[in-house]
């Protein structure tokens, strides 16, 4: 079996989005009684707990989780609330511990899913289980790291399976703790539509800004559910304290989501109309772009003929201030053009070196 054979529906109920929600870190008994107890006292519908038990680090010296202690405060919300269980597991001592601990759903980090050593080593470790097992996208954007992940997952003959997508690592200062890159995990939907995929607003915004925007975007183009950080006392939290939420708050948000009809009937006709001028706009584009391409090369040839530098850094500062002015003079986002003139510009760069390498 394959990855595109696997109908992986684990997810109950489709007709309402799957919720997640719980502390970034188990603190204490009574932090995830009191966190589990509100969120079910809202009447939202979340039928899962997480919370971290073992905390990997950018830096040592910091919290890094409870340990296996909090395992047995997991056993205690699922049985006090009724809630089913999650956690990340990083090794196959983790894997032992939570399977010990009856724990519901597993997921693979992204600090871990970016190791192939690991991801295998976790596999093994749960060789033929039926618990339900999710991979968050790597840290860089990486796809075929990712399905990797799922493809050793699926060679234990774990079939359960889902993933999360929590954004990349990006040297670039942006709005976001990690840059979604919606295309990469579009890509794996597309290329994987049976198996379920989770947004994690929580780590993609790193603060309470825009976790409902995320979600509804999530939402919007056709995940299953969401995993959120939520923490009886977020400013208070152990970790990552800025990008949780209380429960009142987390049952707010999912309460003004909204569900989108993935079903064109009864106006096919004008989104088949949008969908033809949108074909033939990229079109253009790329003929445009083609020929730009061609100008290019051109100018290769005159840099070579004159031993000029490919880079002109002047040339290229002029560029990008027309573009950032002509992006809020048509009510476009200047990050956004920014994005295009920058790939634009590295295979311009390209084109220009193969004319110089050439004979």
């Amino acid at each position: 079996m394959t990855l595109k054979d696997l109908n992986s529906n684990w997810i109950e109920d489709l007709s309402q989005p799957l919720m997640i929600a719980g502390p970034c870190s188990a603190e204490s008994e009574a932090q995830m009684l009191e966190t589990a107890r509100r969120i079910k006292e809202t009447n939202v519908n979340v039928p899962i707990f997480r919370a971290g038990i073992w905390k990997p680090r950018t830096k040592p010296n910091g919290f890094e989780g409870v340990g296996v202690i909090g395992l047995n405060w997991l056993k205690k919300v699922k049985e006090e609330y009724g809630f089913k269980t999650a956690t990340e597991v990083a090794n196959a001592h983790h894997v032992a511990a939570a399977l010990d601990a009856d724990v519901d759903i597993l997921w693979i980090g992204a600090r871990s899913t970016v190791n192939p050593f690991t991801v295998q080593e976790i596999a093994e470790a749960l060789k033929g289980t039926e618990k339900t097992v999710l991979v968050k996208n790597p840290v860089n954007p990486d796809l075929a790291l990712w399905i990797g992940a799922l493809e050793r997952l699926l060679g234990q003959n774990i079939k359960n399976l889902g993933v999360i997508h929590r954004g990349f690592s990006t040297y670039q200062k942006t709005k976001y703790r990690n840059n979604p890159n919606w295309q990469i995990a579009l890509d794996f939907k597309s290329q994987y539509p049976n198996i379920p995929m989770l947004i994690d607003p929580s780590h993609i915004c790193g603060n309470r800004i825009g976790l409902a925007d995320i979600t509804q975007e999530a939402l919007n183009v056709g995940y299953q559910g969401a995993i959120i950080e939520s923490h009886s006392n977020p400013d208070e939290a152990w970790s990552d304290a800025s990008q949780q939420i209380t429960p009142e708050v987390l049952a707010d948000l999912i309460t003004n989501l909204k569900v989108r009809n993935s079903d064109f009937a009864g106006f096919e006709g004008e989104m088949g109309r949008h969908r033809t001028l949108i074909s033939d706009l990229d079109f253009q584009i790329i003929e445009m772009l083609s020929q730009r391409m061609k100008i290019s090369e051109k100018i290769g040839k005159l840099k070579k003929e004159n031993d000029i530098a490919i880079f002109q850094p002047a040339r290229w500062k002029e560029i990008t201030e027309y573009a950032t002015l002509k992006a809020t003079e048509t009510g476009m986002s200047p990050e956004f053009i920014e994005k295009i003139f920058k790939s634009v510009h590295e295979e311009s760069i390209e084109v220009q070196n193969k004319v110089m390498i050439n004979k």
